[in-house]
């Protein structure tokens, strides 16, 4: 059993900064937090990105696929929220993080079609490697294949799967543990409304680690740490981390 929750900024703290922004990780990384969490996806040449859609619609004063731009182009767009930032890459992300205590949890999306970027997780891995932080990194993400490519690269502190309830559904919790083994993942992860002692005890007696997000206000909070989730990622950690105690 764990002995304390690690508490992880969802998408940097969206809930006190604008998502996946540079200013979100830098306030962050000044919480005495075990993670700071960032989505990434491909540029139009290659270079992987940090956003949370497909698309820049939601969250920039952009639109269209994140994949259609180069990196010079995402350079003249702006990150709603933000004064005037760019969307980082995922080398910057990297190199805020560089200097703290605070490890990256990268989640590599799939495109707007919901298919792999081909060669992201090389190019995730090799970002890694040129700021020097890969044995600290954390993998996440929904797709088994591309999870698994990057559980068989190693190097890494983890990868976790991440479940989507119609999976959970869909193939239950075997298949979850059966998919697990089967590519070695230390750890999945799943909305904290999915999760309950009975689950969480049958996944740690299975030899998996379980991750949480969604949990961002103080019922759900404690609820995760009574359980004694391994991770939480969470769009408030100030709060998650007043709560564990410390």
């Amino acid at each position: 059993m764990t002995t304390r929750t690690r508490i992880a900024a969802h998408r940097g703290g969206l809930f006190l900064w604008p998502e996946n922004s540079t200013r979100a990780f830098r306030e962050s990384a000044r919480l005495p937090i075990d993670q700071s969490e960032c989505d990434v996806h491909l540029t139009a040449d290659g270079e992987v990105v940090v956003m949370h859609d497909a698309t820049l619609d939601r969250t920039t004063d952009a639109s269209g696929p994140v994949v259609a731009r180069t990196t010079a182009q995402l350079r003249h767009v702006r990150v709603r929220g933000t004064q005037g930032e760019a969307p980082p890459t995922l080398a910057e992300y990297l190199a805020i993080l560089a200097p703290t205590e605070v490890a990256p949890r990268i989640e590599i999306k799939s495109d707007g079609s919901r298919w792999p970027y081909p060669g992201i997780v090389g190019r995730t891995l090799a970002v890694l490697d040129q700021s020097g932080q890969r044995r600290r990194a954390w993998i996440i993400g929904f797709n088994a294949d591309t999870m698994a490519e990057a559980q068989a690269a190693g190097g890494l502190a983890g990868v976790a799967w991440l479940l989507e309830i119609p999976t959970l559904r869909d193939i239950g919790l075997d298949g979850v543990i059966a998919v697990a083994r089967a590519h070695g993942f230390p750890e999945v992860g799943m909305h904290e409304g999915a999760l309950d002692a009975g689950m969480l005890a049958r996944l740690r007696a299975a030899g998996l680690g379980v991750g949480v997000w969604g949990a961002n206000h103080e019922p759900s909070i404690r609820r995760m740490l009574e359980l004694g989730v391994d991770i939480l990622a969470t769009d408030d950690p100030p709060l998650a981390l007043r709560l564990r105690g410390g």
